[in-house]
């Protein structure tokens, strides 16, 4: 479904000119629109959530070679039965 499909959608529930369905759809995009690029939070109950996210850099996506992570400190443990 496209938004052409909506607009129609809308005209033909709402029995309204196409002109005013079409305003009354760029205004609800248009209006989610601007929310989620101020960061806010919209929820249509039965339908969905929708939220922006922060796009991960593409340096943290590169796979590193473990040689670069420090290893753990060995753990020696003082009362190891084998240790006697």
């Amino acid at each position: 479904m496209i938004k052409s499909d909506i607009v129609d959608r809308v005209a033909e529930i709402t029995d309204v000119p196409r002109v005013k369905a079409a305003q009354a759809v760029d205004t609800i995009i248009e209006a989610m629109k601007i929310a989620l690029c101020e960061g806010k939070r919209i929820e249509l109950r039965g339908f969905g959530v929708f939220q922006s996210a922060t796009a991960r850099r593409a340096w943290d996506a590169i796979p590193r070679p473990a040689s670069r992570w420090p290893s753990p400190p060995a753990r020696r443990s003082a009362s190891s039965p084998a240790r006697t």
